[in-house]
């Protein structure tokens, strides 16, 4: 589909991939990889080159910051001098091509809840020199590890020190079933609430610490705090200041200065809100169980003997023909052999209306077959099935980390040590300084403990995240990353390509002209004997045409494609072309009355091909495309939100500008080839989106900001090369998009700025002595509940 336009037939696995920068491709000799875990953004990029470029024998850089990767080539005896330097800027570098047998494993881990216990799991495995990458999967509590042959045991071994109990998955299966909910056991934390409201009371009535108090608070912290206890001694021992541990050492506190009751609210208060965190993430994984639960577990499938049963869909083969009846769901991907009906593909694509579905259309697991019987022939395993790969595909994007979270992230981390250190001094300073009381400052030390814990921040972006990329998929919109779907609301133009894209992709022959002396009849059997080898739709018009008029096709050789101009071919010998006005132009064929010839069509918005012989152009045919519905009113929506649009094609520019004057278009590029649309990409200053078909325009769309596919719904390489992967037609799902990366934006920043502002007020009055340890952890504990409510809101959307 590449022969008229600006497409290219190649690259289709790289058409959506993030953009890796050169620094230099000569002299490249031999090449080392490494996996850099610190290397997070451009800022680490930058670093790594200004000290890599001046060592001598490096002659390329290659950076791929989405994987962390740095693929350095050299001419260098050893490696020795860039492993140095890399070391010497802190850079956290593992070579992972020295040994091709590394080994992946998948690891279930049930208590593995939030970004606390990911901190905690990655600080220990980090620090294994046999563990080269690790990727956390929250929301599936799996924990994917990267590891030299023989590493496992020491793997399971440090997960086993830190009290986590891993289960090996089979890394080649398919999506296991979404981790099961948190099951809480509610009644030591009905205890520790009862014990600590009491202690209250009793301290209350005897305005002392009467041994009731005592007694009641050490109830309350070890019915409801124990397994924080654990946490934290662990952490401590890993030299993690986590917020268990931080809790930890502030109950004890409390309760060495005799703060007993305030202790036991505390610890009480903090199990509540460890709670809401993990009950806010099993709402997450909640989103993604309710679209693996739209494929039945079982199917109607015809036995050898011609019978029918009801089998466990994963054991259906490829090839097995399947019976659905109206109203049943359907199980597997497949293409209908018998009966006709109308098929809700709402679940898979975000359609509103039902399609008509009859012989040879293909079906998909997962959508519900409405009015007519149907049977199908399976032509996808359950997890190899479009649904299967969505659900994958929004698992593994999860498990990437957003800008908003990696800054988050590495806030936290700096954040908990000082307040940490703040705390120390604050008990320790003003006593031996000022003389001032002791159990005072420590007291107020306690409280600057309890504000250090990040609760409300570490947990308020993952959830906010998996929301709105579970809100994206219910729309048919399936983004591969937080990334995307938090840089979308950045998109200041979009560009789109015409032809299935713009238009329906469909174009028929409207115009035949035999040119010069040519027999009109040759003509025909010529440019339909090249057309049928080709699959570009302007082709397909010329060659439908044809076989219409029962033209009869002559043997090819030689045949081949010249992107972005046509295709030519030997026939009884001879050299023909069928191509279009540039190539006419390159051949030297484009005289003045046809050029206005040429000219009048491409004004009706029509797409001109010719047929050209040795001795010039021997016929033209003019073919028409139809614009989708949907274009007019996305174009619109998109200017609505602010966004400019343009188009470009290979089309020849009459046509560019009449089809973009009937969408409502900004600009439109025509005559454009590959490297064209990718010049014209690089020109637009600020963020652009491309939108094409995920498999050709590969430049284009590498280039962009982000890469958008079209009706990937059955398209196996655009459900895995596309950065956002529309899975439909219906180009209204962009504005769709913009919407919610701008509701997602604005979430992460409420919920930032809530968590914080929250902290900062505390900061504030424990050292105007107005603040109170269970008043701080009250308020943690409210501020997660308010950012994690507002996140899942996203879902709604």
């Amino acid at each position: 589909m590449s022969e008229y336009n600006s497409k290219s037939c190649g690259c289709a696995s790289s058409a959506m991939a993030l953009p890796e920068t050169k620094v230099s491709s000569a002299g490249i000799g031999m090449q080392a990889r490494y996996r850099i875990e610190n290397m997070d953004c451009l800022t680490e990029e930058a670093l790594i080159r200004n000290k890599l470029e001046q060592l001598p024998g490096v002659t390329g850089l290659e950076f791929n910051l989405m994987q962390r990767l740095l693929t350095v080539s050299h001419a260098m005896p050893s490696l020795e001098l860039i492993e140095q330097a890399l070391s010497e800027i802190g850079m956290q570098a593992i070579r992972v091509d020295i040994n091709p047998a590394v080994q992946t494993t998948v690891l279930t881990i049930a208590k593995m809840d939030g970004p606390t216990e990911e901190a905690l799991i990655r600080g220990k495995l980090t620090d294994m020199t046999d563990v080269t990458s690790l990727d956390f999967n929250l929301v599936q509590r799996t924990l994917q590890v990267s590891y030299q042959p023989g590493a496992l045991y020491n793997v399971l071994a440090a997960l086993k020190s830190l009290g986590f109990d891993a289960e090996v998955q089979d890394v080649t299966a398919s999506s296991s079933t979404p981790a099961e909910d948190t099951r809480s056991n509610w009644w030591p934390l009905a205890v520790s609430g009862i014990a600590a409201m009491s202690a209250e009371g009793v301290y209350w009535f005897h305005g002392s610490n009467h041994w009731m108090v005592v007694m009641l608070a050490l109830v309350a912290i070890f019915t409801g705090g124990l397994s924080t206890y654990k946490k934290g001694w662990i952490a401590l021992r890993n030299h993690n200041l986590n917020m268990n541990a931080l809790m930890s050492i502030a109950v004890t506190g409390a309760m060495l200065i005799g703060h007993w009751p305030e202790a036991a609210m505390v610890m009480m208060l903090f199990a509540l809100a460890e709670v809401i965190e993990a009950k806010s993430l099993d709402r997450a994984r909640s989103a993604i169980r309710e679209l693996m639960d739209l494929a039945p577990e079982t199917t109607t499938v015809q036995q050898p003997d011609g019978g029918w049963a009801n089998v466990s869909a994963k054991t259906v083969v490829i090839g097995s023909h399947v019976r659905v009846k109206p109203g049943e769901r359907i199980a597997l991907d497949g293409m209908i052999v018998q009966g006709r009906s109308t098929v809700n593909q709402a679940p898979i694509t975000g359609e509103s209306l039902p399609i008509e579905k009859a012989e040879g259309d293909p079906v998909f697991a997962g959508t519900i077959n409405e009015s007519g019987s149907l049977i199908y022939r399976v032509t996808a395993a359950a997890a190899q099935s479009t649904l299967a790969r969505i659900i994958h595909a929004v698992e593994a994007a999860q498990g990437r980390r957003a800008p908003t979270q990696r800054f988050v992230d590495q806030f936290a981390s700096l954040y908990t040590p000082i307040i940490f250190a703040v705390a120390l001094a604050v008990a320790v300073l003003p006593p031996l300084v000022l003389a001032d009381p002791w159990l005072a400052w420590i007291y107020k030390a306690l409280v600057l403990l309890v504000i250090a814990c990040p609760c409300a921040l570490v947990i308020s972006t993952p959830v906010s995240i998996v929301s709105g990329l579970a809100a994206a998929a219910r729309h048919g919109i399936l983004i591969k990353g937080g990334v995307y779907l938090e840089e979308g609301c950045k998109l200041t133009w979009f560009a789109f390509d015409k032809t299935g894209t713009i238009t329906h992709g469909k174009p028929a022959q409207t115009d035949f002209v035999a040119w010069g002396n040519a027999d009109p009849v040759n003509a025909r059997t010529l440019a339909a004997s090249l057309s049928a080898h080709s699959d570009h739709p302007v082709s397909l018009a010329v060659a439908q045409a044809a076989n219409n008029e029962g033209v009869a096709l002559l043997e090819v050789d030689d045949f081949a494609a010249l992107p972005g101009r046509g295709v030519r071919g030997h026939i009884d010998g001879t050299i023909y072309y069928l191509g279009n006005h540039r190539l006419v132009e390159e051949l030297g064929f484009c005289l003045p009355d046809l050029e206005a010839r040429l000219s009048a069509l491409e004004k009706q918005g029509k797409t001109v091909v010719m047929l050209i012989g040795t001795d010039g152009v021997q016929a033209l045919f003019a073919v028409a495309d139809t614009i989708k519905d949907s274009s007019r009113s996305a174009i619109a929506e998109l200017h609505a939100l602010g966004i400019k649009t343009m188009m470009l094609t290979g089309d020849n520019q009459h046509t560019a500008e009449a089809i973009g004057l009937q969408v409502g278009i900004d600009r439109s590029q025509g005559n454009l080839l590959p490297e064209d649309k990718l010049y014209e990409i690089e020109r637009i200053d600020g963020k652009i989106g491309m939108v094409g078909d995920g498999i050709n325009d590969a430049p284009a769309l590498a280039r962009a900001d982000i890469g958008f596919a079209m009706g990937a719904a059955g398209t196996d390489t655009a459900i895995e090369t596309a950065d956002v992967a529309l899975m439909d037609d219906d180009l209204r799902k962009l504005p769709t998009f913009v919407r919610l990366s701008r509701a997602t934006a604005n979430v992460l920043k409420q919920n930032i700025t809530l968590a914080l502002g929250i902290k900062a007020v505390f900061l504030v009055l424990t050292f105007t002595g107005q603040a109170t340890m269970w008043m701080a952890v009250f308020a943690d504990m409210g501020a997660s509940l308010l950012v994690v409510g507002n996140g899942l809101r996203l879902l709604r959307r």
